[in-house]
């Protein structure tokens, strides 16, 4: 199986455009920030980024937005009260197993 020039160059531009985003940063800001502002911006994009690439993917990725919500809803219940990331994901797809399957047998 070979590997086509296509996927080579996109695979190049992909590597260099994440190593500029992570590189630049360094090499153009070379004092101490000293903004409140920026600084509170800057600490908050992860969550942001995150949540905009998170979001989507819970409610497309489901049979039903019934079973979505469902796994949503006990996500963030069980994220309210602090439980690790591993119990929410566990309990978030047991929700929305149980939901697929009380929609598929019952309704």
């Amino acid at each position: 199986m070979s590997i086509s020039f296509s996927f080579i160059k996109y695979l190049a531009v992909m590597a260099g455009v994440t190593y500029l985003i992570r590189m630049l940063p360094l090499v153009l800001i070379k004092k101490k920030l000293k903004s409140r502002f920026l600084k509170s911006f800057l600490y908050y994009i992860p969550y942001a980024v995150l949540s905009v690439m998170t979001i989507p993917a819970i409610f497309s990725s489901t049979g039903s937005a019934i079973s979505a919500v469902t796994g949503f809803v006990t996500a963030v219940i069980l994220a309210y009260f602090e439980r690790g990331l591993l119990t929410v994901a566990a309990f978030s797809c047991a929700a929305v197993f149980i939901a697929e399957l009380i929609i598929r047998f019952v309704l």
